[in-house]
């Protein structure tokens, strides 16, 4: 009896622990929109020059391309092993910063959110906008310098999306870099981790008017032997112009794992 009781827990777990996460983050499973589209869309002509506007689609995490991780430094050997992944220590252990509904932040957010980003330009910067949690970044194109003494004396605090600025590489590539980004976010769900002084390269590319492929590349020479693509995807660009609304909400975060989450785990430590 007991053995069916855990069962049915653990059924009832994987249930609604999906719900929440597709609710949630929205980063689990295909994204039906981005299928859609891809099936049906064309396109659409030659891309503007340089112009990004509007609001794109791409892939979640499980669909996108990437480099293997390079040989870490013992600093970040040190921080990855104070970093519990949900995939190897579950979710009541875990100490994931996604757990508590923090922010994902740069560089992590640019690979694990990618069902919805939008680009808005005006003079003097391109704004872009993240669909999980409605974030928004301020890219500066007016040929300002990236701040050079993060979290030192007299210079810029670490921030979670760190400092940008962008510029064009000919009429159809949109190069952005980011210094800056504060620590405590993951490179990923894995754990791994990054320095304030990490470099952060992203490159859109449209390479016609509905299609545009994207890559991150990572430089952090505290923390990994070399750069590296931290993840390669592909956008579409959305039709109707219509995002959709994911927020990851503390209250029920919170709700689950002390209702669902622990008691199955404590049920699990005493079959």
């Amino acid at each position: 009896m007991r053995r069916a009781i855990v069962t049915l827990i653990a059924a009832f777990v994987v249930v609604a622990y999906a719900s929440i996460a597709r609710a949630q983050a929205g980063a689990a499973g295909n994204n039906t929109l981005y299928n859609k589209l891809s099936a049906s869309v064309g396109t659409g002509g030659p891309p503007p020059v340089r112009d990004m506007s509007g609001v794109w689609t791409a892939q979640s995490l499980s669909a996108r391309d990437s480099d293997p991780v390079p040989q870490m430094t013992p600093l970040a050997m040190e921080r990855f092993n104070e970093n519990r992944s949900e995939a190897k220590f579950g979710i009541v252990a875990s100490n994931d910063p996604w757990k508590t509904c923090d922010p994902f932040g740069i560089p992590r957010g640019l690979v694990e959110e990618t069902r919805g980003i939008s680009f808005g330009q005006m003079l003097g910067k391109i704004l872009v906008l993240h669909q999980y949690q409605k974030i928004w970044r301020d890219i500066w194109m007016d040929g300002r310098e990236l701040p050079k003494n993060v979290d030192a004396r007299g210079g810029p605090p670490s921030r979670w999306y760190g400092y940008s600025v962008g510029h064009w590489e000919g009429d159809y590539t949109l190069v952005i870099d980011t210094v800056g980004a504060d620590d405590r976010t993951w490179l990923d769900g894995a754990g791994h981790p990054h320095s304030v002084d990490a470099h952060v390269q992203e490159r859109y590319t449209r390479v016609d008017h509905n299609h545009m492929d994207y890559s991150i590349t990572i430089d952090d020479p505290k923390m990994y032997a070399k750069p590296f693509v931290l993840g390669r995807n592909k956008y579409l660009l959305v039709p109707t112009q219509e995002t959709e609304e994911q927020f990851c909400i503390p209250s029920e975060m919170l709700s689950y794992v002390q209702t669902i989450a622990v008691p199955s785990d404590t049920s699990e430590e005493k079959k």
